[in-house]
């Protein structure tokens, strides 16, 4: 049924095109060449779209998701530049072709560009240009088109970064000119170029859209340049939910700060005439414009949909009716800008040329290997990284450099040596510029860097880290603050599912370089119960490709952040660095002794990824933890060779990916493993490091682990009775060398 749909409509343009069946159309007011050229793109995206469930019917393709009746965007892709960047709905098809169309205008020769890119892409080919074979997207670097594959509307987050970044960034670049935004994976932008982000009417009320839309509309009342062009696709029907007639537009009208442009996609001279209107407004005022364009969808939602279902006849009948491709065609012949017999000739000049490249699109290889499939996911050059990491010489270290300092203190001194060698580093968040961040680890970077380098966000994390996927694609670095680990969880599809996922739905061409810091885990003395004491990794060690670093002193997290700036501008990485908040301010090992504070290491010092701390050499028992199980772990070490047992406590450091050849390495030259992992019991480190002993064939090495409980963190002294203490460790550790 859907295949016969499909077909069905180009025999109706046909029909329409001979002079056989005649619509209302509504009159053409734009200049005819223009008209041709747009009706060209729509034409050929119907085509494709045609084409998609023809390859789906042959076991040849494997996405219909179609732009049908959504054409109108066509206008949006050819008024818009190949530096506006394009988040774009996945009802795109004409706006890609229009986009590609003038991007390449000098140099058209054969097909118009971009159909192949799409047949491509609905065959999954390995000759993709865009994600080579790893999803259907509409993509083009060089088109200024980041590839999507979004959960319901999470580009939106992003879309206000890259807006808000554009802007920033420029200003940043003519003060520190140099090589400013010269690394690679960045969307091209100019000056003036503002952001296209396209989604559905139903998108609209999704709670990551609103908070989106609230966040341009939020920076845009103080007077923050956000160049966002908002465009929401109305075809009144989510799937089968419809969307209550007016809502989207009192929706929008309402919104401050943000300026309502509307435009009837179904009638060309219309989409062009608002959309042109949009954009201009956008560009001049750098401000958030939202764009409603009315559309129709003339088939089910994707290929599987029945919609007679949920939708009468009469009511498909409509919207077949309001096909805005066949309107288009008739709009054309009756301003005499094309024949009847020019039209059909068009038409069936273009459907072969769409079957060719179709037949030769299915033959093209496919991803073939797990290593080719995974490639893209995490480039990673460490000689290169080292050698950024360990780069001096661009500034005097600090005057209090050589002073022992707690951890707090030592990643403030570490962000602000970064943000003198790298200027394109921007730190943001709620709170953390005057304030200095919810533990005062930011203080004074925003006198020293000011407001354009060091800025508050609004209370959203997705915001905040949606901001931080966007700036980083268009060439700064951003060091995005989440106060607590628990905050982090109703915001991690940003990293998940946007930040990790653009190396390899790119083919690694567009990468998303940002350090997220995040104050975390356990031992806060009761205070805050869970929210405050998060202590589970898990849901960012499941993240393909993101880097999760947890310091536990000064000097370490200075060379580990070093680390982590130079993967980000050198290979583009996304890395978290979890901040163990009841280390912040700890100066003791033993009471009274400050052995637990350190100066700042000199430049030209770094630590690697998968390059462990190691404290002792003891071959009785190999320790291995991190973070807070540290300092634990060493007093324990104490304890225990004052019983006669030689222990080494091995540092992780690096909690994904693991240090396994170390892990590896340091097992095999004890007698005994213990691993002590603060967080909970089931899906954590302790887990993971089991298993990469038993990949190892380590399996006749004695092993234990201590853990805290598969529990929230409750107050006060209660939270000591889920979390790991170190008479466990103790206890543990004299049971595993007394077997």
């Amino acid at each position: 049924m859907p295949l016969l749909r499909a077909r069905r409509s180009i025999e109706r343009l046909r029909a329409v095109a001979s002079g056989r069946e005649r619509l209302t159309a509504p009159p053409l007011r734009i200049d005819a060449r223009l008209a041709r050229e747009l009706f060209e793109s729509q034409l050929y995206c119907r085509l494709t779209d045609v084409e998609a469930h023809e390859l789906r019917a042959r076991n040849e393709g494997y996405y219909t998701i179609c732009s049908a009746g959504h054409e109108g965007n066509v206008a949006l892709g050819h008024l818009t530049r190949a530096t506006d960047p394009a988040l774009l709905h996945y009802r795109s098809g004409a706006f890609f072709l229009a986009r590609a169309r003038r991007a390449s205008a000098h140099e058209i020769v054969g097909p118009p560009p971009g159909v192949s890119e799409l047949l491509l892409s609905l065959s999954a080919s390995a000759d993709d240009p865009i994600s080579g074979g790893r999803h259907k997207v509409f993509g083009s670097v060089r088109w200024g088109i980041p590839p999507q594959t979004s959960t319901i509307a999470s580009h939106l987050p992003k879309a206000v970064g890259m807006a808000v970044a554009i802007d920033r960034a420029a200003r940043m670049r003519a003060r520190g000119g140099g090589s400013f935004g010269s690394r690679e994976g960045i969307v091209a932008t100019e000056p003036d170029s503002i952001v296209v982000c396209s989604f559905g009417d139903a998108s609209l009320n999704h709670s990551t859209a609103q908070g989106a839309i609230n966040a341009a509309a939020w920076a845009a009342y103080q007077r923050v340049p956000v160049p966002l062009l908002f465009v929401c696709e109305d075809n009144g029907i989510g799937v089968s939910v419809r969307t209550p007639e007016g809502w989207v537009e009192a929706r929008m009208r309402a919104m401050p700060g943000v300026s309502y442009v509307a435009a009837d996609g179904r009638d060309l001279s219309s989409a062009c005439e608002a959309t042109r209107v949009a954009i201009e407004t956008c560009r001049a005022l750098r401000a958030p414009v939202f764009l409603h364009l009315r559309c129709e969808r003339v088939w089910g939602h994707a290929g599987s949909d029945a919609d007679g279902e949920y939708r009468t006849r009469d009511e498909m009948a409509r919207a077949e009716a309001a096909d805005p491709v066949l309107l288009a065609a008739q709009s054309l012949l009756d301003a005499g800008v094309v024949s009847s017999e020019a039209l059909l000739d068009e038409i069936e000049r273009a459907s072969a040329v769409v079957r060719e490249l179709s037949r030769e699109a299915a033959l093209r290889p496919k991803l073939r290997t797990r290593a080719e499939v995974t490639a893209p996911i995490a480039i990673a050059r460490p000689d290169r990284v080292d050698a950024e990491a360990r780069r001096a010489g661009y500034a005097e270290p600090a005057p209090d450099a050589d002073k022992p300092k707690p951890l707090g203190h030592g990643i403030r001194a570490a962000l602000a040596d970064l943000m003198k060698k790298v200027p394109e580093i921007v730190v943001f968040g709620e709170d953390v510029a005057e304030k200095g961040g919810v533990y005062g680890v930011t203080v004074g970077l925003w006198k020293a860097f000011g407001p354009g380098r060091v800025f508050n966000t609004l209370l959203d994390e997705q915001t905040i880290l949606g901001l931080a996927v966007g700036a980083s694609q268009v060439g700064l670095v951003p060091f995005p603050e989440i106060q607590f680990l628990a905050y982090l969880h109703n915001a991690e599809d940003q990293l998940r599912g946007e930040a990790a996922t653009l190396s390899f739905f790119s083919r690694g061409q567009l990468t998303n370089p940002m350090v997220v810091r995040i104050a975390g885990l356990g031992y806060q003395k009761g205070f805050g119960g869970h929210f405050h004491n998060d202590d589970s990794l898990a849901v960012l060690r499941d993240i393909p490709g993101v880097i999760v670093a947890v310091p536990s002193r000064a000097d370490d997290a200075a060379k580990m952040l070093r680390t982590l700036v130079a993967a980000a501008t050198v290979d583009g990485r996304v890395s978290v660095f979890v901040e163990p908040i009841a280390l912040y301010h700890t100066r003791d090992l033993h009471p009274g002794d400050g052995k637990w504070m350190f100066p700042t290491p000199p430049h030209g010092e770094a630590i690697a990824i998968g390059e462990v701390g190691v404290y002792g050499d003891g071959a009785d028992l190999a320790i291995f933890t991190y973070g807070n199980g540290v300092p634990m772990c060493v007093r324990v070490q104490g304890a225990l060779a004052d019983r006669g047992v030689r222990a080494r406590v091995i540092d992780l450091r690096w909690i994904a990916p693991l240090p396994e050849e170390a892990i590896r390495r340091h097992a095999s030259e004890a007698r005994a493993v213990l691993v002590v992992d603060e967080c909970r019991r089931s899906g954590n480190v302790s887990e993971a490091i089991a298993a990469a002993l038993a990949d190892a064939g380590l399996r006749h090495v004695p092993y234990a682990r201590v853990t805290s409980a598969d529990s929230f963190i409750p107050l006060a002294e209660a939270a000591n009775l889920v979390l790991l203490q170190e008479p466990e460790i103790l206890e543990a550790a004299l049971s595993l060398t007394r077997a």
